[in-house]
């Protein structure tokens, strides 16, 4: 193999430069084959999961169905080849225990059709006043377009950097779940 072709379950472009950012940062021989390149494709796939999934289970469930969505999908460039590892990426809302506040969840899922590996990236506190929006069944993005008066940021910094003013940037945090979920395919201690 040469090069690795890896499809990424999202039209979002946050979620492909997340994947970018996880596979930058690997050496190519710690990846599958030892490529000495990696195509990564954007395929906007179904998640099976609501729009705004609610609950860790749910958005595991929407990061798995995206990975394995995307390895039966066809490359934009027609070549027969399908890809070599489907990663999914999932935002949800959830809460811990030992707490009462509702967190922004991130999940990603890899998989190459037999191993699907699994990370989680950070857990930011929603405010009372998103929580409470949420409860009442509205969706994060559209409430924080709503609170910033923009559009569309869950295609920018998303929840995660207005929350912290920029200080968690959102492709890498997705990308720190990517890289959780690359695990069984770079270390052989799986």
């Amino acid at each position: 193999m040469t090069t690795l072709r890896v499809g990424v379950g999202s039209g979002n472009p946050v979620k492909r430069r997340a994947v970018e950012l996880a596979l930058g940062s690997a050496a190519d021989a710690d990846l599958p084959g030892a490529p000495t390149g990696v195509a990564i494709e954007s395929v906007p796939v179904d998640s099976g999961v609501s729009e705004q999934p609610r609950g860790h289970a749910e958005t595991i469930a929407g990061a798995e169905n995206r990975a394995a969505a995307v390895l039966d999908a066809s490359p934009s460039d027609g070549d027969a080849a399908t890809f070599d590892l489907g990663v999914g990426v999932e935002g949800g809302v959830a809460g811990f225990d030992g707490t009462d506040d509702r967190y922004l969840i991130m999940w990603a899922a890899v998989t190459d059709g037999d191993r699907v590996g699994r990370g989680a990236g950070p857990s930011l506190a929603l405010p009372a006043s998103v929580a409470a929006r949420l409860a009442d069944g509205a969706e994060l993005g559209p409430v924080m377009d709503d609170l910033l008066d923009t559009e569309g940021v869950a295609e920018r910094g998303g929840a995660a950097g207005a929350l912290t003013a920029g200080r968690v940037d959102r492709a890498e945090a997705l990308a720190a779940g990517v890289s959780g979920a690359l695990g069984p395919f770079v270390s052989d201690l799986y």
